[in-house]
């Protein structure tokens, strides 16, 4: 633990504790320990993460679960019907996506990502339900025939700008995947499109549900209103999230 704790880990004794119940030996708990002070990321070395109350398996490289997306999926809970039409955008591991399913009873629920490893990564986490994983760009891989009629349009696209990856604590920059951190000059490059095209395939009062930073909000809400949707925003002081919301009008 004092090792944790001089590698700068806030939560020391509890990241010693997950190790402690991960290592199957003292050589392994010592390989955990050494990997976790050089800066590896606690979630690659536990092989899961906490979100929402769930346990969700992430492999080297995928994105990791926070948790102020969580406010995602309250959020998104609020504004559908009972029995939705969802998909879940730049999914990454899949996490928001298990979430929904655990939280509503939807008709179609599905999920996408483009970069392979997520994809993988999210259907392990999806076995056993009725969930379909698609890799490709956004809505590129779904099937034609859901244009129009999804009610619910979940995604976490990453909204970083670019000059401001490099200024990201170590764990996310030098182990995630570039493409789920990198938004472009502004930070909204994916979410601009993601706008644009949710207004085709979102059914008439459908909602799509999205992540941004607080300072983003009037680009983004404007980005959104030219696309034709009604945008609203929503923010959670505890998780420090920010939720941008927009229905497609009827």
């Amino acid at each position: 633990m004092g090792r944790l704790r001089a590698a700068g880990c806030v939560y020391a004794e509890d990241e010693a504790d997950l190790l402690l119940a991960a290592a199957d030996s003292p050589a392994a708990l010592a390989d955990l320990a050494d990997r976790r002070v050089a800066g590896e990321p606690l979630e690659y070395l536990l092989g899961w993460a906490e979100f929402a109350g769930l346990r969700i398996a992430v492999d080297a490289g995928v994105f990791v679960p926070r948790a102020r997306t969580a406010l995602l999926v309250e959020v998104a809970v609020e504004v559908t019907g009972p029995t939705p039409a969802v998909v879940d955008l730049c999914c990454g591991s899949g996490a928001t996506t298990v979430a929904l399913a655990h939280r509503l009873t939807p008709r179609w629920l599905a999920a996408a990502d483009v970069d392979p490893a997520a994809v993988a990564c999210a259907r392990r986490n999806v076995d056993g339900l009725t969930i379909e994983v698609y890799e490709g760009d956004l809505f590129a891989p779904l099937p034609r025939r859901w244009r129009g009629r999804l009610d619910l349009v979940l995604c976490n696209a990453p909204y970083v700008p670019t000059e401001a990856v490099a200024l990201m604590p170590p764990e996310a920059r030098l182990h995630e995947a570039p493409v789920a951190l990198d938004g472009g000059p502004d930070g909204l490059t994916v979410l601009r499109r993601v706008g644009v095209d949710a207004a085709e395939w979102l059914t008439p009062g459908g909602h799509l549900v999205v992540e941004a930073g607080v300072t983003q909000v009037d680009a983004l809400c404007a980005a959104f209103s030219a696309a034709g949707l009604l945008p609203t925003v929503r923010h959670d002081e505890d998780l420090d999230a920010t939720a941008v919301l927009a229905r497609r009008p009827t």
